[in-house]
């Protein structure tokens, strides 16, 4: 049987720390990469955090936005963090900048303010076992709408900040 290969997308942000976590998972093998072939190649991907206008750009400059839309229809898991639920949101409130617009989700930029206001907390997080889990707000967001096809994983108070959708992509 192949080992899973899980891509990590490698332009900005939280690359490292999604590389770090997936070596701990038994049973995959994870990189990060900017090269549409290696993307196609892998069983997953992951669009970590970090600047959403940004890393949008660049997607598009690198040629990648079609073999990541492709991945998708595919039925390729795909999971967003912070910028990549961003960018995988098919709505953003008050934004037209690039994003992919793959998953039926409206999001809402910066919801919980500034760097200044960023903060940690703590929630158990079913989908990923039974024990308290951090959760680094920098800037993040939240969604604001999730369709039928969309089910909803996890909220902090409210908000909510992680969805599954079909078939497999989560966002957190």
């Amino acid at each position: 049987m192949k080992t899973p290969a899980i891509a990590v997308l490698g332009i900005q942000g939280g690359i490292e720390e999604h590389l770090a976590m997936l070596k701990t998972v038994p049973g995959i093998e994870a990189f990060s990469t900017i090269k549409a072939h290696e993307l196609e190649a892998s069983d997953g991907i992951i669009l970590p955090g970090g600047e959403s206008t940004a890393i949008g750009k660049l997607i598009e400059d690198f040629g990648l936005a079609h073999c990541i839309k492709q991945k998708a229809q595919a039925g390729t898991p795909i999971w967003g963090t912070c910028a990549g639920a961003i960018l995988l949101a098919k709505h953003i409130e008050n934004d037209f900048r690039r994003h992919l617009k793959l998953m039926d989700i409206t999001i809402q930029r910066n919801a919980y303010g500034t760097q200044i206001n960023s903060f940690i907390d703590y929630h158990i997080l079913p989908f990923l076992g039974g024990e308290h889990f951090p959760l680094v707000f920098i800037r993040a967001p939240i969604i604001t709408k999730a369709d039928d096809t969309v089910k909803v994983l996890a909220k902090h108070g409210n908000d909510i900040i992680a969805t599954t959708g079909k078939p497999y992509s989560y966002h957190l």
